[in-house]
């Protein structure tokens, strides 16, 4: 038997070199984790302060090396996906965000204009203006219409006689919310423990029924907002004509908003420049056209 195994039978250095075998393992394993976590990555980072909702372009950020001890899951990596390209849609800072110069560009504060809570607004059809209708949790419900959801708008108004009494009625259906905002414009997407209360439901509605609603806001009443069902049918599109002729009648007659007088006035308008010279003033500092 050679002198190996001899110095194998020996309990106590087999002991030793089983002890030395391990140390050297976790010598080794330490330092793999230490060089890995020290390692440098390159990492874009922002140039300059980046506000809200700005489009990111090349000049808005540059490539540092950082341990990579410092990252964490959701920091950008590869600066082509700060880039869009006609495979990707270009990148915008986040609307709720801000990314401070030297900074790192995390995946929350990156997104497409298309996700932006706004956008839904900003390639509206043409004739179709944004209407923003103020409502508290009572008239929604409880804070519970959001985003997407279909509503009716009800008018509730009172008898200008002696009666005084209350009519409600609608005004107008099918109704796409787009957004909806707190009192300090925060979007509101879903229920949440730290959820305001509903300020400001916005949709988009055709120009003429944008002032129709303009003139319901302008006399004694209020605009009440009724959500519908998931199986609402789209069959019943918006239209001024749901409305009933009491209600229409009321709030044209009473409205301290009238498309006629603005009309007219822009009319007068073009009448006066146009006949400067026929034109005098009276007492009252009021103008006459003059044939």
């Amino acid at each position: 038997m050679g002198i190996v195994g001899k110095l194998f039978k020996n309990k106590q250095i087999v002991t030793i070199l089983a002890l030395i075998v391990c140390f050297g393992i976790l010598v080794f394993a330490y330092r793999y984790r230490v060089d890995t976590a020290i390692s440098a990555v390159s990492v874009p980072v922002a140039t300059r302060d980046l506000k809200s909702r700005e489009l990111i372009t090349e000049d808005c950020f540059e490539t540092r090396k950082v341990a990579s001890a410092m990252l964490s899951e959701n920091v950008i990596r590869d600066s082509s996906e700060l880039i869009g390209d006609e495979n990707n849609p270009a990148k915008y800072v986040n609307y709720n965000t801000f990314i401070p110069e030297g900074s790192m560009f995390y995946s929350s504060a990156v997104t497409t204009w298309n996700n932006m809570p706004d956008s839904a607004w900003s390639d509206l059809e043409e004739g179709y203006t944004v209407f923003s209708l103020p409502v508290n949790a009572i008239t929604t419900n409880g804070n519970s219409i959001y985003p997407g959801d279909r509503i009716d708008l009800y008018f509730k108004g009172i008898e200008l006689n002696e009666k005084g009494r209350y009519f409600i009625g609608p005004l107008l259906n099918g109704i796409t919310v787009l957004a909806v905002k707190d009192e300090y414009g925060n979007h509101i997407f879903k229920r949440t423990a730290e959820q305001k209360d509903t300020n400001a439901l916005i949709f988009a509605v055709e120009n003429d029924k944008f002032l129709f609603l303009k003139r319901a806001q302008s006399v004694e009443g209020e605009i009440i907002p009724v959500q519908r069902n998931k199986k609402y049918s789209d069959e019943d599109n918006s239209s001024i004509e749901k409305a009933s002729d009491y209600i229409v009648n009321y709030i044209n007659a009473n409205s301290k908003i009238s498309t006629d007088d603005v009309n007219a006035n822009k009319a007068t308008t073009n009448t006066t420049k146009s006949n400067t010279k026929k034109t005098e003033t009276n007492n009252n500092n009021n103008v006459n056209i003059t044939e």
